[in-house]
């Protein structure tokens, strides 16, 4: 074995830990893997907790996933690994994990694509949902494969996350990137919303990825449109134009006015763009009270 190939095992390994200790993945879910060579794959062994792995677990493969060496099976999900390092010769690490708020936006349906975070945008740009595919089947990379060649991190529908790098750790920090971001989003969307930032300052962060030395997949779309076909070729960011501002309320994508002065619940209801009316806790209360008042008139 070389020192590489020892490393990698390695890396695998301490990954594998920290999703189980952060709670990113349970059970034996999760998988990782990563390029040994031109010919060889190293992954993570189906049905063991990646908590409590070692590194004489791990399984080598070939490109079509057939196995070379190791004692177990290789992951279940090997296939939607090997779809996107089909898509992506400048990876070299694939992780997959069910990290519990990134999941929650998956589930309910709603990609991570606002411009919040600047750490965000310079590191990942955009986090698309890739639609529902059964996990193990040939559904899950044929999903995937829509959106790999233009982001590097994905939720996956009903199912968790996948991200990618140029190696273990790379795939791993992307990984926790995602999860930090869906956290910071509920907690602002709980709190009424969004302050987004502008198009021109998005742009700007963007320009900042070859400075630290992050490259990015794919550019932003020019044309929302263009990130909507059989395989996306660049990122959707939901960011407003705003040639003054670099930070806009959402109220600039959802229609919702800004909030305060009228004391009226009915002017501060948000219509999403899917045409779900959605409400704060507050707004619910105030629109319930002003009903109440209005039967006892």
């Amino acid at each position: 074995m070389t020192k590489v190939e020892e490393q990698i095992r390695a890396d695998i390994v301490e990954a594998g830990r920290r999703l189980y200790a952060r709670s990113y993945v349970a059970s034996n879910d999760g998988n990782i893997s990563a390029r040994l060579d031109e010919k060889r794959l190293i992954t993570t062994p189906k049905s063991v907790c990646k908590g409590f792995m070692t590194p004489d677990m791990m399984v080598i493969v070939d490109y079509d996933g057939r196995k070379l060496s190791g004692a177990r099976d290789a992951s279940t999900e090997l296939p939607m690994h090997l779809e996107i390092y089909r898509n992506r010769p400048d990876i070299s690490a694939v992780v997959h994990a069910h990290p519990p708020l990134a999941t929650g936006f998956a589930v309910a349906g709603i990609p991570l694509t606002r411009a919040v975070l600047a750490e965000v945008i310079t590191t990942l740009g955009s986090i698309p949902i890739a639609e529902y595919g059964t996990p193990s089947t040939k559904e899950l990379p044929d999903a995937v494969r829509k959106y790999i060649k233009a982001h590097d991190g994905m939720l996956l529908a009903n199912h968790g996350a996948v991200t990618c790098g140029t190696d273990v750790f790379s795939a791993y920090y992307k990984m926790e990137t995602i999860e930090h971001f869906a956290k910071i989003s509920l907690v602002a969307r709980m709190l009424g919303g969004e302050n987004l930032i502008s198009r021109d300052e998005v742009e700007r962060l963007q320009g900042l990825r070859g400075f630290y030395g992050i490259p990015s997949p794919a550019p932003l779309c020019a044309d929302p449109a263009a990130g909507t076909g059989d395989q996306v070729v660049c990122q959707v960011l939901e960011a407003p134009d705003s040639p003054d501002e670099r930070l806009v309320p959402d109220t600039a994508l959802s229609g919702r006015p800004e909030r305060g002065g009228t004391g009226d619940a009915r002017g501060s209801m948000s219509a999403s763009r899917d045409g779900e009316i959605r409400l704060t806790y507050g707004e619910l209360t105030a629109l319930i009270a002003d009903a109440v008042r209005t039967l006892k008139d």
